[in-house]
């Protein structure tokens, strides 16, 4: 299994299908699974879900071009995760610092939603993913399903331990994994998450990590 999906993956029919359409509708956009951002030394990997039809599948970056990327980006620079400003486009000249962000998921899926056997497929890659980072010695799993996903890829169990907004895990290995609900739209606007909130686990997640 290669590092990362070729830009024709074909091992998600659906996804395959979607990826075609919006190519067609689109041709100008990235249109293809989006590559991970940020260098392979980083200690830290910020794990998602999967792209935004308008956002990374557009843009080509991990949480560029949606509200995502806004909550996201503005707090890993705010504690000296992530160099410059975020202008919602690759070209913006924003860098990483010490963090590196990826999907669980790197094709863009129909509703922002990937089936359980689209993120079971890309499983490889993010244990591809987590194996070549010779430095990570910890996670950020925005939302349930990343969690879940970055367990498998460190050969746990989904129910090793349970998502819990707020937790820092240490998993056997000395590895930590620490979770927040998604910095989507969605729960930002219902109050599910604020920027207070994700702060605190970001804050948290840097002084254990000595970052």
């Amino acid at each position: 299994m290669p590092r990362a999906p070729g830009r024709d993956c074909a091992l998600c029919p659906r996804l395959v299908a979607y990826r075609t359409a919006n190519r067609a509708a689109n041709p100008d956009w990235f249109n293809a699974p989006v590559p991970s951002f940020g260098g392979v030394e980083a200690p830290l990997l910020v794990v998602g879900l999967a792209p935004g039809v308008r956002g990374a599948n557009r843009t080509g970056r991990p949480f560029t071009g949606d509200f995502a990327g806004v909550l996201l980006y503005q707090t890993l620079i705010e504690y000296g995760l992530a160099t410059g400003a975020y202008g919602a486009n690759a070209a913006d000249g924003l860098g990483l610092r010490n963090t590196r962000v990826t999907n669980a998921v790197r094709c863009v899926p129909p509703g922002n939603l990937p089936t359980p056997t689209e993120i079971t497929a890309c499983n490889p890659f993010l244990a591809a993913e987590l194996a070549g980072m010779p430095g990570v010695r910890g996670v950020l799993a925005l939302g349930g399903v990343s969690h879940k996903a970055v367990l498998r890829a460190r050969g746990l169990r989904a129910s090793h331990v349970p998502f819990q907004h707020g937790a820092l895990h240490e998993l056997p290995d000395g590895f930590l994994l620490a979770d927040s609900y998604h910095v989507s739209r969605l729960n930002t606007n219902t109050g599910r998450l604020t920027t207070a909130m994700f702060e605190a686990v970001v804050a948290s997640l840097v002084e254990r990590l000595g970052l």
